[in-house]
């Protein structure tokens, strides 16, 4: 059964090129991206764990850590890893799940029948310090993921979860978001005085420190 948003994630043990963990254990306390491939030396996913690794400093400034998984073993990660470096210059960083035996791919809905009855589709979980499920996206074989991109949504995503506010589209970090429906304009004078009601239902604000 898929995992919702706001649903916690199953916990699991695996091995990872960088050891076994216990993944509640692993993330405990940080927000966590676990982003699944189809298999190892396929062309897209090389580029995207490449993006990963250069973008890891980023994960980190947003108390965020990130894990890869494919449905191959640990040893054939680790010969990959070989050709990320040599496609994209850029050294594997972060673990990545070998789930030969699919356990973490058929816990998590990652199983791909349409396509194929053991690869995984390339789906990312965004899961909070709380281990719930924030956000999930899912892409075809052939669209490589924008990974800016999730750190936007994780900048918000953290932002949100702090204030009474919303983001608008195409948001960037520092720019003017939405006070949340809940709110009355009342409590608004207070929490966010100076705020502009472009509509009765839609009051815009800086962004809260």
């Amino acid at each position: 059964m898929a995992i919702r948003l706001g649903d916690v994630v199953p916990n699991f043990q695996a091995e990872t090129t960088e050891g076994p963990i216990d993944f509640h254990q692993w993330k405990e306390g940080r927000w966590a991206v676990l982003f699944s491939h189809p298999r190892d030396f396929t062309p897209v996913c090389t580029t995207e764990l490449g993006a990963v690794a250069k973008l890891k400093p980023e994960f980190e400034k947003r108390n965020t850590k990130v894990i890869g998984l494919s449905v191959d073993p640990i040893s054939s990660h680790g010969k990959w890893a070989e050709d990320i470096r040599d496609v994209t210059g850029a050294t594997l960083n972060f673990p990545l799940i070998g789930d030969p035996d699919k356990t973490v791919a058929n816990l998590y809905d990652m199983i791909h029948p349409n396509a194929s009855d053991t690869a995984t589709v390339r789906s990312v979980f965004v899961i909070g310090p709380d281990n719930k499920l924030k956000l999930t996206l899912t892409y075809p074989a052939s669209t490589g993921r924008n990974f800016l991109e999730l750190l936007r949504v994780i900048d918000s995503l953290q932002l949100t979860s702090k204030h009474q506010v919303a983001t608008p589209a195409d948001w960037q970090p520092g720019e003017d978001v939405i006070i949340v429906p809940a709110v009355s304009d009342a409590d608004a004078q207070t929490r966010f005085p100076g705020f502009v009601a472009k509509k009765p239902y839609l009051r815009v604000t800086p962004q809260p420190k």
